[in-house]
Order: structure tokens, then C-alpha cells, then sequence
């Protein structure tokens, strides 16, 4: 049996020590009668404990059902940020957390990671493509994750130690989810305008695979019952049998981008790009519709008493008999792109937010009864399309794209306020002439020894923009001319990573007005003399 999987799961990397592991142990302790993948696939199941695990937040919006709801209250939460950790890229997946509170989470840099409850790094594993889903955690430790690089990994929670990985023929964006008997679910997009609803066993072999019209970027749901629910850009909502079978699929009238929701008495809840949001009984007949709930990208999450909240160009609460039950406005140019809300045990609503066109984002957090209780205000330059999760102390956790290359897990708590850097000094040429390179030193430092970033306004209709990281009291050299004459005024901010600023240092410079002229004119008459000097010694020779 051992040798068996090794020549068949060798060379498609699935084979390493920890799955070695377990194969000594069936080959000592359970009765080996045929050597065969069934065979093999069967009795590691039954000797190992699957399933989605019973953690703080174990994957995409908390459950199989993606309800949204943790267990946890996050009213006594002063939802300080008390820190954020910078990672190589874009962070738009969302984070799951571990009993022993570690946070796992992805990067557009391909990266896993594994970042402990203050803020350190545990671990880091290069899976490679970029990772746009939420992680899914088994019961037994084993992380499932997808990547644009057309796999589905598994990965040790311990040590970030990758168990075996799954070519699936396409790229997923799809978060995974898993069943009761261990199974993993998720969809992929294929060339061509094809994709596939997948079911893959917890060993990496393939279990079936089943072809939908279009590209699949949504996450698949479970129902208590085992059906899973998934939608496609063919703009069907598809029912699928544990089995792969097909039980019933629902035609909107466009993209089926986001994941369904599954409310306690079965009724499926899912977005559609035509402008619907819709609720189907379970037998897939359509129980109702709610009209221009905005964006299509966006999911819906479920309260313990039923209220479906929705974003889009505002926050919707919505009775599950789909009448609107209040919405929430937010400010100009403010709306949910990618995020799914996170609901607190005290039934307050995080949802991440974006501002115009990649130039921002938030974290919000809006009461029960509609109104706001916080905000972050902008904490992401680029956008916050990640799904917020909650930890066992309330701590609301939640990725963002902080640049085209930036990104930061933030964690918001109880702790000490960040403060603002110290104002910087700039030293230097208070004078000097035009057109000549002149250097200048800029130096700050942070209360709370954060790295920081300047930028320097040379108020000649030039700037810095924004350079670093530095750390803290590192001195900055920059070099700088002015073309015109005249009086300037050099002005210097740095903010750290929490993007507190100080106030501007400033230092007067001046250019005289004079000094240019006389010395083009002196110029002028030593080259004359010179010539002169040379006319005269040939008319003499």
C-alpha cells in the first residue's frame, strides 16, 4: 500500500513526510486487503477526522452556510487598530482564524501566511499565482487554498508545510469549503469561457468534477443536507449533489459572481449581475426577489433572527420575507466592492469598504438598527475588498490593498492608540543659485518606533510623493534645484504605517535674484578678454 501511493502520487507532488506519516500508521495498524486508490483513499478517511473545523472563524463568512455570524461579541471592542502587518502584496482574500488564535490569510504576491493574535509572523509559504479566495481549515489542522496558478493546496497549520497540491485545470478564485465527510468544494475558470464545479478528496485525489456554461469565481456553500451551492457567469445558480449530479439549476439574467447564503429553514440567498437579489426555496422554485441591491460582486450574510444583510452602493438590511428592513448610506464616493460582512454575537455589522476608483478603503462598523457606530476612516490607499472575521476576544480582523504592490492584515481591539510621528527637522542651504543641486537632510522619529514615510514639498510645483518605508530617526538625504529665482518655502510630513501624519516642518530658501545675471555677464566679459588676448598675440606673430 505504501510503496503503492508513493509511485502513483510521487511525481504529481503529493507525496511528502507528512503524508508518510500517515501511511505508517495504516501499514501498522489496519489490515491492508487491496492496494488501490479506493481502497487507499477510503481507509485514510476512516482513520483520520475530517471535516471544517470547529474554530473562531474557519473559513470564508464563518460556516458551510456562509452566514457571517461569529459566536463572539465585539460590543466592549474600542476597536483600536493595535496593529497591522505588512505583506510583499494586495490582500483581498479574506482571513480565517485557529483555535490557538493564529490568523491565516493570502496575498496577491502568492504567499500563505500564518501571523500570531499580536501581530508576528508564525510562518510563510510561497504557493505561487495570486491568491484572491479565503483559506478553509479541516478539522484535522490541514489549511485548503486555491491560486491562479490552477492549484489547490493543502497546507500544515502547524508549520506551513505544504502536504500535497492539486492541478485542477483552472484558475480558482473561489473559496473553498468543506464537507462533513471531508471533501473540499470549489469552482475554477477555465479557457474559453468554461468552468467547473469540483470536488476533491482530502488526500489530493480528484472525486469528480462537474461543467457549468461559464467561468465559476464564486464560493460554493454546503446545506446541512450535503447539497452544494455555487454560482456561474452563465448566470445559473446550480444545486449539485454530493455525488456531482446535477439537482437543479436557477437562470437569472446575468453573472452569478458571489456565494449563496443558506438561512436556517434551507432558502438559499445569492446576488445576481441583473440587478437581483434573489431567495429560492430549497427545491430551487423562487420564493422572492429584491430589486437594485447594487453590485452583483457582493454576498449576502445572515443574522441569528434572520436579517440578511447586503452590500453595494449602501448596506442593506433586508427581512427574510424580502422587504427592505432599513439601509445605510454611506459617504460619497464610498461602496462595498469584494467584502462580505462579519457579524458580530452583539449583532454588529463589519464590512470593508472602497473609495472611488482603487483610491482607498475602510473598515465600518453599523449597529443593528441601522446606524453607524465606527469607522476606521481611510486606512487602505488601494482598496479593502477583504472579508473582516472576528477572534474569541472580539477582535475584528481584515486585509487591504494598501498600493499596487501593498498590502496589510489590520487588526482592530483593545490596546493604546497608535500616536503620530514627531515633526521632522529639515537641514540645509537656506541660499544658494539657480540650476545647482543642493542637499538637504530630513529626520523624524515615532513614539511608538513604527516605520515611517516622508514626503517633501519643494514648492517650486514639485514633490517627493510619499518614499519609504525608514525606520524610525533614520536621516533622509535628498538633493534638489530650483530653475526660477525667487523665495521658497521647503515643506516636510512622515506617517507611519497607520497612516498618521505629523505636521509640516518647513525651511525657508532663497534664490537671489542678482547672482544669476552678474555672473552670466562676468562670464561674457572673460570670454572676450580671453579672445582679445589670442587676436592681439597673432597679429604680433
Amino acid at each position: 500500500m505504501r510503496q503503492f501511493f508513493y509511485d502513483n502520487y510521487t511525481e504529481s507532488g503529493l507525496y511528502n513526510s507528512k503524508v508518510d506519516s500517515h501511511l505508517t500508521y495504516l501499514r501498522e495498524n489496519v489490515d491492508i486487503v487491496e492496494d488501490s486508490p479506493d481502497t487507499f483513499s477510503e481507509q485514510f478517511s476512516q482513520y483520520h477526522t475530517f471535516g471544517p473545523i470547529d474554530s473562531p472563524w474557519p473559513m470564508k463568512s464563518h460556516d458551510t452556510r456562509h452566514t457571517g455570524r461569529s459566536p463572539y461579541s465585539t460590543a466592549d471592542n474600542p476597536l483600536v487598530e493595535i496593529w497591522r502587518y505588512k505583506t510583499g502584496n494586495s490582500v483581498e482574500g479574506g482571513c480565517i482564524i485557529e483555535n490557538d488564535g493564529m490568523i491565516i490569510f493570502g496575498d496577491f504576491a502568492g504567499y500563505l501566511y500564518a501571523v500570531t493574535p499580536d501581530g508576528e509572523l508564525h510562518w510563510k509559504t510561497k504557493l505561487g499565482g495570486l491568491v484572491f479566495s479565503t483559506p478553509a481549515l479541516d478539522e484535522d489542522g490541514t489549511i485548503y487554498l486555491g491560486t491562479y496558478n490552477d492549484h489547490m493546496f493543502a497546507v500544515d497549520s502547524d508549520d506551513g508545510e505544504i502536504l500535497w497540491s492539486f492541478y485542477a485545470g483552472g484558475s480558482i478564485s473561489s473559496s473553498p469549503a468543506i464537507g462533513t465527510d471531508g471533501t473540499i468544494y470549489f469552482g475554477i475558470a477555465k479557457e474559453f469561457d468554461k468552468g467547473e464545479i469540483l470536488a476533491v478528496n482530502p488526500d489530493g485525489t480528484e472525486k469528480w468534477r462537474y461543467a457549468a456554461g461559464d467561468y465559476i469565481f464564486a464560493d460554493p456553500a454546503i446545506a446541512p443536507d450535503g447539497t452544494i451551492y455555487i454560482g456561474s457567469l452563465d448566470g445559473y445558480l446550480y444545486a449539485i449533489d454530493p455525488d456531482g449530479s446535477l439537482k437543479w439549476h436557477f437562470k437569472t439574467g446575468d453573472w452569478v459572481k458571489s456565494h449563496p447564503s443558506i438561512g436556517d429553514d434551507g432558502t438559499v440567498y445569492f446576488s445576481s449581475f441583473d440587478g437581483y437579489f434573489y431567495a429560492l426555496y430549497p427545491d430551487g422554485n423562487l420564493k422572492w426577489t429584491f430589486g437594485n441591491p447594487g453590485s452583483g460582486c457582493v454576498a449576502a450574510v445572515i443574522a441569528e433572527e434572520g436579517t440578511l444583510y447586503l452590500g453595494g452602493d449602501r448596506l442593506y438590511a433586508i427581512h427574510s420575507n424580502g422587504t427592505l428592513k432599513w439601509s445605510f448610506t454611506f459617504d460619497s464616493r464610498r461602496y462595498v466592492g469584494h467584502s462580505s460582512p462579519a457579524i458580530g454575537a452583539d449583532g454588529i455589522i463589519f464590512v470593508g469598504l472602497d473609495i472611488g476608483e482603487d483610491q482607498g478603503g475602510e473598515l465600518i462598523a453599523i449597529n443593528p438598527d441601522g446606524s453607524l457606530r465606527w469607522r476606521s476612516g481611510k486606512i487602505a490607499h488601494w482598496s479593502m475588498d477583504s472579508s473582516p472575521c472576528i477572534g474569541v476576544d472580539g477582535t475584528v480582523y481584515v486585509g487591504s490593498s494598501y498600493g499596487i504592490e501593498d498590502g496589510f492584515l489590520h487588526a482592530f481591539g483593545e490596546g493604546t492608540p497608535n500616536s503620530p510621528p514627531h515633526t521632522p527637522s529639515i537641514t540645509g542651504p537656506n541660499h544658494g543659485t539657480q540650476g545647482t543641486d543642493y542637499p538637504y537632510t530630513f529626520v523624524s522619529t515615532d513614539p511608538d518606533e513604527d516605520d515611517m514615510y516622508y514626503y517633501v514639498d519643494w514648492r517650486d510645483g514639485t514633490n517627493s510623493g510619499w518614499m519609504g518605508p525608514y525606520a524610525s530617526g533614520d536621516e533622509i538625504i535628498r538633493t534638489h534645484q530650483w530653475a526660477e529665482v525667487g523665495s521658497y518655502t521647503i515643506r516636510a510630513k512622515v506617517r507611519d504605517y497607520f497612516d498618521e501624519e505629523s505636521d509640516w516642518a518647513t525651511l525657508e530658501v532663497t534664490m537671489p535674484k542678482e547672482r544669476t545675471a552678474r555672473f552670466f555677464f562676468k562670464d561674457v566679459f572673460n570670454s572676450f578678454r580671453i579672445l582679445l588676448s589670442r587676436l592681439t598675440t597673432s597679429t604680433y606673430r
